[in-house]
């Protein structure tokens, strides 16, 4: 091979060796950068929500009996005045968007808007409190009757309810198992054991965890068996899953027929016309 042609093939792999490492510094920096997206999410959204609560700390609005329950089925462990302030600063944030957009909306609409803005703003923190609630007791349901079996083997095992929870809150990997866990630590720093129990079946929003909360703490106080009755609860908490899941299936074939009937069927037709077409274009 002549002395150009092999300068010119080894300025073309140099070449292509640096757009090559280029491309993979570009890769690596553009994930980088992602990586630093998703992180700063969540501390974003924090300082937001910090700052709506410094807006409406001053507004000193009572909150509704019902607002510390449902912080509680939400898992947050948040006080209510603090709640309190982040609904008053959302509906400010909200007056203030509701002001910009009514002066563009036409006619009567400026004023809908201008009223509607800050209650939705100040019911938003309502909605996502109770969406969490609902998704928390949906996880749990699905958990119930494994961490209940493992109880029953704990307890039938020779350890004390208190021990049993610790160690099922310890190993088990869930929702409810963190909850057990979270509880056994409040009755060790010396809060009761009813108080405990009570934050338990508040923090736990889901069918199945009042009778447990009771059998617990009648096994506390009383000393009663808790073996049978975690077994006859786990049977039950499987009949509920099996149940929710029979009502999903049930509930999932009219949607399917609702989309053979939209998109199915009319493609098949289209196809149909589109076959008969020429033939009767021809004739």
């Amino acid at each position: 091979m002549p002395h150009a042609e092999q300068r010119a093939v080894t300025a073309a792999a140099l070449l292509a060796a640096l757009a090559a490492g280029l491309a993979t510094y570009g890769c690596a920096d553009l994930l980088a950068l992602r990586a630093a997206r998703r992180r700063d999410r969540t501390p974003r959204a924090a300082r937001a929500v910090k700052l709506l609560g410094r807006i409406g700390r001053g507004a000193g609005l009572r909150p509704p009996t019902s607002l510390g329950a449902l912080i509680a089925a939400a898992g947050l462990d948040v006080p209510v005045a603090d709640v309190m302030a982040v609904k008053a600063g959302a509906a400010v944030a909200g007056l203030a968007t509701g002001i910009v957009l009514a002066s563009h909306a036409p006619g009567r609409l400026g004023a809908a808007v201008l009223l509607g803005a800050p209650a939705a703003a100040f019911l938003a923190p309502d909605g996502w409190l109770r969406r969490r609630a609902r998704a928390r007791g949906r996880m749990i349901e699905a958990e119930l009757a494994d961490v209940v079996d493992l109880l029953r083997v704990a307890v039938a095992a020779g350890l004390a309810p208190r021990r049993a929870l610790h160690e099922v809150g310890r190993r088990h990997p869930g929702l409810l198992a963190a909850e057990l866990r979270r509880a056994v630590h409040r009755a060790a720093l010396g809060v009761p054991t009813a108080t405990a129990v009570g934050e338990l079946e508040r923090r736990a929003p889901a069918a199945g965890i009042a009778p447990l909360a009771a059998a617990l703490l009648r096994a506390e106080r009383h000393g009663a068996p808790l073996a049978p009755t975690l077994a006859a609860q786990a049977r039950q908490a499987r009949a509920r899953s099996a149940q929710r899941r029979a009502e999903a299936a049930a509930r999932a074939a009219p949607q399917i027929q609702l989309v053979v009937a939209l998109l199915l069927v009319p493609a098949v037709m289209l196809l149909v016309a589109a076959a008969l077409l020429p033939a009767l274009t021809g004739a």
